[in-house]
């Protein structure tokens, strides 16, 4: 597997959509542990099928306590995630 950088910021754009349903909750809780509490997960516009699946995946999971869509130019195609700090487990 390739490594990736845990900086808080994935960009669907390099994997498959097969991957996403693994690989986002694995890159939030990377970053929950390296302390980070805002990842930003970009999935472009499109036809809003990959905005939805990583959505819905934010939405059941434990670390996060709130997302909305990016404030900068991207817009719909980015979404930000906000974790809880890693001492509130």
């Amino acid at each position: 597997m390739q490594e990736y950088p845990i900086d808080g910021e994935l960009d669907l754009h390099l994997f498959d959509l097969s991957d996403v349903g693994d690989l986002v909750p694995e890159y939030l809780r990377a970053c929950h542990e390296k302390g980070l509490t805002q990842v930003r997960i970009i999935h472009g516009k499109g036809t809003g099928t990959l905005r939805r699946h990583v959505r819905s995946i934010l939405d059941d999971h434990p670390l996060v306590y709130d997302y909305n869509k990016a404030t900068d130019a991207s817009g719909w195609g980015a979404t930000i995630a906000h974790l809880s700090p890693p001492d509130e487990e």
